[in-house]
C-alpha cells in the first residue's frame, strides 16, 4: 500500500476509537443527556462549512463560490440517494434494537464485512483471492469473539419485552445489506464520476443531503430527554467535530483505498477503543478478548498484505485471443515465405 493510504486509514482508525471512547465517557460516566442526532446534525453543518472553504480554495479566479455551490446543490442527486440510505439505516437500527437485544444485534452487525465485499464483487467487478476471502471471514469471527461479553451476557434479554424477533432480525439484516451497498455505491461515485467532482465537493453534497434527515429525526424525537439542543457541553461539541472529521476521512480512505480497507480501519478501531475503555473507564478485557484481538490483527494483516494476483485468469483470457492471432499471423508469414522460395526455385 502507498503511504497516503496507510496514513489516512491509521487516522481514520484513531478517529473512530476516540469518537467511541469519548461518547462512552460522555454518556456512560458523565451521564450527559444531549441528543445524539443533534451531535450528528452539528457535525454535518461543520462538514458543509469546511468543505465549502476547501472548494473555495481550489476555485479558479474567474469562478465564484456561490455559483459553484449552487451548481453542486443542483447536481447532488447521487449523494442525496446515499444520504437517504443512511437515514433508512438509522431507522432500521432503531427498529432492530426495539425488537431484539443488543447482543443479537451485535452478532448480525458484523456481517457487514462480508456484505461490503460481496457488493464490491458485484458492482465494481472486483475479484478477491481465496486468501482475502478467508481473511475477511476470519476477521468477522474474530470481531464476534471479541464482542462476546456483549452478546453472551446471560443477564441481557435476547428479545426485547413485547418485541418481535423476526422483525428485529429482518431489520438488522436489511441494515447490514444496505451498509455494504452504501459503501460500494459511495466508492463507485467517487472513483467513476463522469463529472469529475472533487472529494470536498462530494462531501459537501453528502452533508447537504444528510442535514435535513437528521433534522427530521430531531423533530420526531422532540429533542429527546433534554429538549431541543439541551444538555450540550464542550465534550458534545468535540464529538461533533470528531463526527465531521470521520465523514471526511471515510471519503478520503475510499478515494485512496477502497470500501473494504475503510471497513478494516473501522474494525481495528473496535479493538483500540475497547483497550482504551479498559484502561481508563474500567471496561472488560478478558483473555478470550485478547486472543480475539490478536486474530483480528492477523486477519487485517493477511488481507492488507496479501500479494496473490486476483485477475490472472481474466488477464490471460484477454490476452489469449491476441496471442492466438499473433500465432496465426506467424504461421501465415512462414507459409508465404515457403511459397515464395518454391516459386523462385521453379523460375530458376
Amino acid at each position: 500500500m502507498n503511504s497516503t493510504k496507510v496514513i489516512v486509514l491509521c487516522i481514520l482508525c484513531l478517529q473512530n476509537s476516540m469518537f467511541t471512547i469519548l461518547r462512552r465517557y460522555s454518556q456512560g460516566v458523565l451521564k450527559e443527556i444531549y441528543s445524539k442526532h443533534e451531535v450528528l446534525l452539528v457535525g454535518e453543518l461543520i462538514k458543509i462549512v469546511f468543505s465549502a472553504l476547501m472548494i473555495q480554495g481550489n476555485l479558479s479566479s474567474n469562478e465564484g463560490i456561490v455559483s459553484r455551490l449552487s451548481y453542486l446543490t443542483r447536481k447532488s442527486s447521487k449523494m442525496f440517494v446515499l444520504a437517504a440510505i443512511y437515514g433508512v439505516m438509522n431507522i432500521l437500527s432503531f427498529v432492530a434494537l426495539r425488537n431484539i437485544g443488543a447482543g443479537i444485534f451485535t452478532i448480525f452487525a458484523q456481517t457487514k464485512i462480508l456484505t461490503t465485499a460481496t457488493f464490491s464483487s458485484i458492482l465494481l467487478r472486483r475479484q478477491y483471492s481465496y486468501a482475502r476471502w478467508r481473511a475477511l471471514i476470519s476477521l468477522m469471527m474474530g470481531v464476534l469473539l471479541f464482542t462476546e461479553p456483549i452478546w453472551n451476557d446471560a443477564g441481557k434479554p435476547k428479545v426485547q419485552e413485547g418485541g418481535n424477533a423476526l422483525v428485529g432480525t429482518a431489520a438488522v439484516l436489511i441494515e447490514v445489506t444496505l451498509s455494504g451497498f452504501a459503501s460500494i455505491y459511495f466508492e463507485k461515485v467517487i472513483k467513476s464520476d463522469p463529472e469529475q467532482l472533487g472529494i470536498w465537493e462530494r462531501n459537501f453534497q453528502l452533508a447537504l443531503g444528510s442535514f435535513p434527515i437528521y433534522f427530521m429525526f430531531i423533530l420526531f424525537n422532540g429533542g429527546d430527554e433534554a429538549g431541543y439542543f439541551g444538555g450540550w457541553s464542550n465534550l458534545a461539541f468535540v464529538l461533533s467535530l470528531l463526527g465531521a472529521a470521520g465523514g471526511l476521512l471515510v471519503a478520503l480512505s475510499i478515494k485512496y483505498g477502497d470500501a473494504i480497507l475503510k471497513t478494516l480501519a473501522t474494525t481495528g478501531a473496535i479493538i483500540i477503543s475497547s483497550v482504551l475503555d479498559y484502561l481508563f473507564l474500567g471496561g472488560p478485557l478478558t483473555p478470550v478478548m485478547c486472543i480475539a484481538a490478536t486474530q483480528v490483527i492477523i486477519a487485517i494483516s493477511n488481507y492488507t498484505f496479501d500479494a496473490t494476483p486476483t485477475e490472472t485468469t481474466a488477464s490471460q483470457q484477454r490476452l489469449s485471443p491476441k496471442l492466438e492471432d499473433n500465432t496465426k499471423s506467424s504461421e501465415a508469414d512462414e507459409e508465404m515465405e515457403t511459397l515464395v522460395q518454391q516459386k523462385t526455385k521453379t523460375n530458376n
